[in-house]
């Protein structure tokens, strides 16, 4: 299995909105997103910064609920 990308929380947000994922509001540099499923995740926004691997697989397989291989197809 490869590894994860190294994305900003920029480049993430923009795939979660392309797959339904809606910016509810932002408290601080956290960003509150919610699906129409009821699905929601918290993306941490430091400019400059990427996001750490181990929260990448976090927030996708539990907070998403999609598979690795699916969020690759979608970067």
């Amino acid at each position: 299995m490869s590894k994860l990308p190294q994305l900003t929380a920029v480049e993430l947000i923009k795939i979660l909105l392309r797959i339904g994922f809606k910016a509810l509001r932002q408290e601080g540099s956290h960003i509150f997103l919610r699906h129409d499923d009821g699905r929601t995740t918290v993306v941490p926004n430091h400019p400059g910064r990427k996001l750490d691997r181990g929260l990448l697989n976090k927030i996708i397989r539990k907070d998403i609920q999609i598979s690795r291989e699916e969020f690759m197809r979608l970067t």
